[in-house]
Parts: C-alpha cells; sequence; structure tokens
C-alpha cells in the first residue's frame, strides 16, 4: 500500500478528495482495484472508502458501527449541526447575490471582489452577511464588511467546500464537497426532523 500512503493519510484525517480538489487523487480512487486495495488496507481499521450517489466525491465511513464508531459519530454529528445552518445560509446568500437560477455546484467559480461589491450594493444582503459572519462558525471579530467575507470564504476553504487555486488571485472554485453537504442536508432534514428551515429560499435550494 505504499503508492497508496499518502492518499490514505488524507482520508484518515478528514480529507474530502473529488474532481476539482484532486483530479489525479480522485482518478486513482474512481479505480475499481484502487478501491479494493484501500478496503482491505482499511478493513483492520474499522473504516471504508465510500463516496456520495453521483459518486463526485471520495471520503471515508466506518465499517461497523461499534461503540467507538458511535462515540465519533455523535460528536461528529453534533458539529455538523452547528455548522449546518450558517453554511446553509452562505449557499443562499451565493444564490441571491451573484443572481443565480440554482445553488452553486461543484466546479462553479466565484470572483470575491464581485461578490464584495454586490453585497455592499444590497443593504439586506449585508445585514444578512454581516450576521453570517458573527456566527462561531466562522467568527469575525471585524466590522469592515470587506474582511468579513475574506474571512468566510478563508474559512470555507479551509474546511474544504472551496479551492483557491492561486493565491494572489481572488477567485475560489467550489469543490464537491458541498454536494456532501447538500446530501447530509437533505437527510437531515427528511429523516431526522431537525432545524432546518423549509423556508420557500430553502426548499428552492434543496
Amino acid at each position: 500500500m505504499i503508492q497508496h500512503g499518502a492518499l490514505l493519510e488524507r482520508l484518515l484525517s478528514g480529507d474530502f478528495i473529488c474532481q476539482i480538489s484532486d483530479s489525479e487523487a480522485f482518478r486513482h480512487l474512481a479505480n475499481e482495484q484502487t478501491q479494493q486495495q484501500i478496503d482491505h488496507y482499511l478493513r483492520p481499521l474499522n473504516r471504508r472508502l465510500v463516496s456520495n450517489d453521483d459518486n463526485s466525491v471520495y471520503f471515508l465511513a466506518y465499517h461497523e458501527l461499534n461503540s467507538t464508531a458511535r462515540e465519533h459519530l455523535s460528536s461528529q454529528f453534533s458539529h455538523t449541526i452547528q455548522s449546518l445552518l450558517p453554511l446553509l445560509e452562505w449557499l443562499q446568500l451565493v444564490q441571491e447575490t451573484l443572481g443565480r437560477d440554482s445553488a452553486i455546484t461543484a466546479g462553479d467559480t466565484i470572483k470575491l471582489q464581485e461578490f464584495i461589491l454586490r453585497t455592499e450594493d444590497n443593504q439586506s444582503l449585508r445585514h444578512r452577511l454581516q450576521q453570517l459572519a458573527s456566527d462561531r462558525f466562522f467568527n469575525s471579530q471585524s466590522d469592515a464588511l470587506d474582511n468579513q467575507i475574506k474571512l468566510i470564504f478563508r474559512r470555507l476553504k479551509e474546511h474544504g467546500y472551496l479551492l483557491q487555486p492561486h493565491n494572489d488571485r481572488q477567485y475560489y472554485i467550489v469543490t464537491a464537497k458541498i454536494d456532501y453537504l447538500i446530501d447530509v442536508i437533505r437527510f437531515i432534514r427528511d429523516e431526522e426532523h431537525l432545524p432546518v428551515e423549509d423556508t420557500p429560499a430553502q426548499e428552492h435550494l434543496l
């Protein structure tokens, strides 16, 4: 498994790998033989390689839900719930600010300066953005709108939802981890009956 060592380390650290975030690694993971080799290696660790329904992103899941796995998943689920509403609000803000007919998807490009300018020109969007930035998931301490937006995009990049191809150029590409997020939101809304509001905007988004 030496040839997959670096890839396994990334997966075990919680990385989500897609065509956007790492096309070479994604190509390897899409290979059935590689999947079998990785699953064989991960079996003693009680992990397995999985993908979303669209096969657009790969990540690890538990092989068996033993007590240790359940404890970890419970903690992870609590963190997901805390981040869910601010992430959903961000998705809606991007859709409304950029005047899109549908939610952003993997491969979409967001130009930071365009987003800032459009938000500055709309008092309602500006107010919602400031509220979002102060959420503990983003935890902005700045009163300046452009700094708040930059922090939000930086946090989303750190969490793997956005990719910034060039550090000196202010545009971002949406990764397929967004697809995973939407799947989680739909599952929680439909199966767990947790607080994801069924507002018209959210219904359109989901």
